[in-house]
């Protein structure tokens, strides 16, 4: 299992599940290092001012943000820290909501949650109530300083984190040009035939069943080539671990604040509409 990169609880009312975050994906795509064809030596970036051609220190290199103008707006790191959401040790739930409800363009990276802490029976009991309700829990959660909107899923045994892109980010349908909605200028014997070939290739989803070509014929060359000995040697990179924590307390007690939390919430937002209603009344007796 790899390094848990984030550890703490989600939280619904004033219920807390200790968990820990292990990345739900693994990247298998190849990364070629650049490497220097004379010596075999590692090539790296370096920090070169453009106008000129000439590389400079990091003492005086600022950071800016380029605005409609052209013009830039420079931020100190005091700034850009100030900026920073808090860093916290909680997958705050902030609503349930139908699966479907959210489209496949928000979704990001897939993570898996595992219960610490003695945490395992309240772990349990969302991920059930979660199945029965037939809902996803909708969260923030702050990593590596950034904030992220996330979706919690009830997956097998498990529960999992799933990061959502923020609506700003997805591009709407208006910056490309697509036919218009509806059957237009299709024939019924164009449309009939396509529906009957893609009855035809339907199947269930089969995920070991596609995979990355691509990069399998990569390993194959790169394993060749490390059978005949042509290889040369390069540089590691290395490895960090996170910190740990987290607190589980009495589960039927906290249940029944958070639903009383809950109650005294809606009865505070019907309150203001009966006051508006009551002048009203007042008014009436008077004028009688």
């Amino acid at each position: 299992m790899p390094h848990a990169i984030w550890k703490g609880a989600i939280s619904f009312g004033l219920v807390h599940v200790p968990v820990a975050l292990y990345p739900g994906s693994s990247e298998i795509s190849i990364d070629f290092d650049w490497l220097d064809k004379r010596t075999m030596d590692p090539v790296g970036y370096k920090r070169v001012n453009k106008k000129t051609g000439k590389e400079i220190t990091k003492e005086n290199i600022v950071k800016g943000v380029k605005v409609e103008s052209g013009d830039y707006v420079v931020l100190s790191e005091d700034e850009i820290k100030a900026a920073y959401p808090k860093t916290t040790q909680t997958i705050e739930i902030e609503a349930f909501v139908q699966a479907t409800d959210i489209p496949f363009t928000h979704l990001e990276s897939p993570y898996y949650l595992e219960p610490i802490a003695k945490g395992e029976k309240v772990y349990a009991l969302l991920r059930e109530a979660m199945l029965a309700a037939g809902v996803i829990g909708v969260a923030r959660v702050v990593m590596h300083t950034k904030e992220h909107l996330a979706a919690l899923i009830p997956s097998g045994p498990g529960l999992m984190l799933n990061t959502l892109r923020w609506e700003e980010e997805i591009r709407p349908w208006t910056d490309i040009k697509l036919p218009p909605a509806g059957k237009g200028n299709l024939k019924p014997a164009e449309l009939s035939m396509a529906k009957e070939l893609i009855g035809n290739m339907t199947e269930k989803w089969k995920p070991d069943a596609y995979t990355d070509k691509f990069t399998k014929a990569i390993h194959a060359l790169v394993a060749k080539r490390v059978e005949s000995g042509d290889t040369e040697k390069v540089e590691a990179m290395e490895d960090v671990g996170p910190d740990e924590s987290s607190n589980v307390v009495d589960l039927t007690a906290l249940l029944k604040q958070s639903l009383g939390k809950r109650d005294g919430k809606a009865a505070a937002k019907a309150a203001p509409a009966a006051k508006k209603k009551a002048p009203a009344k007042s008014a009436a007796r008077k004028h009688a």
